[in-house]
């Protein structure tokens, strides 16, 4: 009788172990991350309707939140933020200089870890938010905000410094259609693409 009482205490005492050292394993889960990241901002010329577009090539800022989901799977949110001027040459002649506010969501996928380095892809979509400065010398008329969808593409790899912190280097992708702010004469209807190169620092919780 004393040996199956024992018997039993030694299970309990192992299950209550397990538990405690399971809801502890759980509680310092990192599953959380938040990001900032200094960016470029590079668009193709595109040309349609007698219309020539050029931009200028600029820098901005990208924050990021990223939620681990299972396994390898995670999903994001970002804001991003640049500024550029376009130039439109053909049936009409103007520049029109804006902020460009990206909103943006994706699923993240984490490739085979490679000692401190953790790559990942990711794909998704979003919106980009074209709206005008109004400055002198980037105005034209009729120019107001304009919004694009856009299709999403990346990837990137996050290096470790420290259990929560991590340095992350990134590009990401942007497929849409080209801004003409609502200007009939400045539309090429085309699409173009937007190359977005970036690293910054990663917060783990």
């Amino acid at each position: 009788m004393q040996k199956n009482v024992y018997t039993m205490g030694t299970v309990a005492a192992l299950a209550a172990t397990l538990l405690i050292l399971s809801m502890s394993a759980l509680a310092q889960e990192e599953r959380n991350q938040i990001s900032i990241q200094g960016t470029g901002f590079f668009t193709k010329n595109t040309d349609g309707n007698g219309v020539h577009n050029t931009t200028t090539e600029s820098g901005g800022l990208l924050l990021g939140y990223r939620h681990h989901m299972f396994g390898r799977f995670s999903a994001e949110a970002n804001y991003g933020w640049s500024r550029n001027t376009q130039e439109f040459n053909g049936a009409a002649v103007g520049r029109v200089q804006s902020d460009i506010h990206q909103i943006t969501g994706a699923a993240v996928v984490a490739l085979p870890r490679i000692s401190k380095f953790q790559p990942f892809v990711l794909g998704g979509g979003g919106a980009l938010v074209f709206d005008p400065t109004g400055n002198s010398g980037g105005t034209y008329a009729g120019a107001s905000r304009q919004t694009r969808g856009a299709f999403l593409y990346g990837g990137g790899a996050d290096y470790s410094l420290t259990s929560r912190l991590s340095i992350r280097t990134e590009y990401r992708g942007y497929v849409y259609k080209t801004a003409d702010f609502g200007v009939k004469s400045l539309n090429t209807d085309q699409w173009t693409h937007t190359a977005q190169p970036s690293a910054g620092i990663v917060l783990k919780f």
